[in-house]
């Protein structure tokens, strides 16, 4: 009876677990993404982790008063499915990972060196993201504009990001978009995106660049595509 008890605790325990890890709505292209990754190594890890607390827990009950304990017998054929069962899986976690890390939106290089030598995002909408210690100034393609410490991005559209910085190594980092991408410097760094969800978000640099790196953010808001050009008209009439 103690024992059905503990094996229902440690079941409802997973079960809990799983719910609290499961992604909510994704606010882009990329978080999708990332999210459908988690969530099918997640269905491969709680199996596998209540069958190792299920057995650990039998043997623990089964062979507590084994004042003579036996040597373990070789068993082949078991040794081969465990080893087989773990090659299996190993494979369905590395196929599922090269997938999403081939998406054009989580590593856009992969992208740009397949389209040899064009240009793979001429119809997004470009900006140009410049890092310094410690802020961040956006670059919004030929319209002459450009703002500090909040970025503006159109819903539903391709963006791509050529990130630079004047200094260190920097990284952007806007976790409810799925976007990171490390900084160096002399050279242009490319990132993207596709926001789904009008709203604001954060922007953080995720490299440890000196005294002013906690304070290096900054606002991202997403506008549906007339609040976007509302907003750029507004921005280039103050301009001129």
């Amino acid at each position: 009876m103690r024992l059905r008890r503990r094996v229902l605790q440690a079941g409802l325990v997973v079960v809990g677990l799983s719910l609290l890890a499961a992604p909510v709505t994704a606010q882009s292209v990329n978080r999708a993404a990332i999210d459908d990754l988690n969530e099918q190594l997640l269905y491969v890890a709680l199996p596998l982790t209540l069958f190792v607390e299920l057995t650990l827990v039998y043997v623990i009950y089964r062979f507590r008063n084994n004042d003579d304990p036996k040597p373990t017998v070789d068993d082949p054929a078991l040794e081969v499915t465990w080893t087989a069962a773990t090659g299996a899986i190993l494979v369905f976690v590395g196929v599922s990972a090269f997938v999403v890390m081939a998406n054009p939106y989580i590593t856009p290089a992969a992208a740009e060196a397949s389209a040899g030598g064009g240009d793979a995002f001429a119809e997004d909408t470009q900006i140009d993201v410049l890092a310094y210690q410690w802020g961040w100034e956006f670059s919004y393609g030929e319209a002459s504009v450009t703002t500090e410490e909040r970025l503006v991005l159109p819903a539903d559209k391709n963006v791509t990001f050529r990130l630079r910085t004047t200094d260190v190594i920097h990284a952007i980092y806007i976790p409810q978009l799925g976007v990171k991408q490390d900084i160096f410097p002399g050279r242009t760094m490319t990132a993207r995106t596709h926001a789904t969800e009008p709203g604001e978000y954060r922007l953080y640099c995720a490299e440890m660049c000196g005294a002013g790196h906690s304070k290096m953010d900054a606002t991202v808001v997403v506008k549906n595509q007339s609040g976007y050009d509302a907003w750029m008209e507004n921005q280039t009439t103050a301009a001129g």
